[in-house]
């Protein structure tokens, strides 16, 4: 069995455990599957999980688990496992997860996978694929963990699909009890890390037009922003164009960036190095326009426009806010 942790914020839960949700159903094509939901006060929270049919809910409800801190949800997760005794634990790769997943993995003395951006394989067979060194170099990895030990996975945000989730009937809930000792949290819980008020979450949106070194100088964005503005998306970049200085930091995709998944990504004068294709090949439909037709950018696209960006993409804006005749 895999059991799938969720992990929920202001009473929703979060896209990126459904996107690990969905690769465990790719591990596991009808195989058992269950949800683990830690927390406090989650009645609602629960019955919306159970609706998706993914599989049965298994809520831990406790005052001590209210906010997120290490001490309590490493002690009640790993009470949790040990009950269900599942064969892989997996979670979304959040800043809650790396926090938390080494603590629990070792205190239950068991592996740990981390940052996993493809499965491959089913059993004993099951490969785990991850980036290493920035992205630079790609590493299968096979977990042998001891009898009756899990194998802790987390999946790298954008890399699987949430909108590929196989739902069906709604699974029963089950309330789990596991023992928290007053004074369990050492920790002063402070609010939840939220990005800067200016900053953008590109893993929330739904359409990206991003640009490389073809857009070659800074006065040139406006091109690229005029249409993103006409198909209600967000402007991204590769590294060198946020290198520069021309975009912000919090506006680049790829391995030291943000790992995006959107209905449509438009690549305008990327030329695809694998450090930014590891950021956004889990994008539903990927447009790519660039004058090179050799250009690494044309095997990971769904529809590949060979051309000068500075022509096409001004008829597309047009086309868009105006209409075709």
């Amino acid at each position: 069995m895999i059991l799938i942790v969720l992990e929920h914020r202001d009473g929703v839960i979060s896209r990126a455990s459904w996107e690990a949700a969905a690769a465990a159903q790719g591990m596991a094509p009808g195989g058992p599957l269950a949800l683990l939901l830690p927390g406090a006060g989650l009645d609602a929270l629960a019955q919306s999980a159970a609706a998706t049919g993914v599989g049965p809910v298994h809520v831990i409800d406790h005052p001590a688990l209210e906010q997120y801190s290490p001490d309590p949800f490493v002690r009640a997760l790993a009470a949790a496992v040990t009950q269900l005794t599942p064969s892989v634990v997996m979670m979304a790769h959040t800043y809650q997860a790396r926090d938390m997943a080494p603590a629990l993995a070792a205190r239950l003395s068991a592996p740990l996978i981390a940052d996993v951006i493809a499965t491959t394989g089913h059993g004993d067979d099951l490969l785990f694929r991850r980036p290493m060194f920035q992205g630079k170099l790609v590493a299968d990895v096979r977990a042998r963990p001891a009898q009756g030990v899990p194998t802790f996975v987390t999946c790298q945000v954008g890399a699987f699909r949430a909108d590929g989730l196989s739902r069906g009937p709604a699974a029963p809930v089950a309330r789990l009890e596991v023992e928290l000792p007053e004074g369990i949290n050492r920790q002063s819980v402070e609010p939840p890390f939220r990005e800067a008020r200016q900053a953008v979450d590109l893993g929330q949106a739904e359409r990206i037009v991003a640009v490389g070194r073809g857009i070659k100088a800074q006065e040139h964005l406006a091109v690229a922003q005029a249409l993103a503005e006409a198909m209600g998306a967000e402007l991204a970049a590769s590294r060198p164009i946020c290198d520069n200085g021309w975009l912000p930091m919090e506006r680049q995709v790829g391995s030291s960036g943000q790992t995006v998944a959107p209905k449509l990504y438009m690549a305008l004068g990327i030329s695809g190095a694998i450090q930014h294709l590891v950021g956004m090949k889990g994008s539903r439909t990927i447009v790519a326009i660039n004058k090179d037709a050799d250009a690494p950018i044309f095997e990971v696209a769904d529809y590949g426009i060979v051309g000068d960006l500075f022509e096409i993409v001004p008829a597309v804006t047009s086309a868009l806010t105006k209409g075709t005749p």
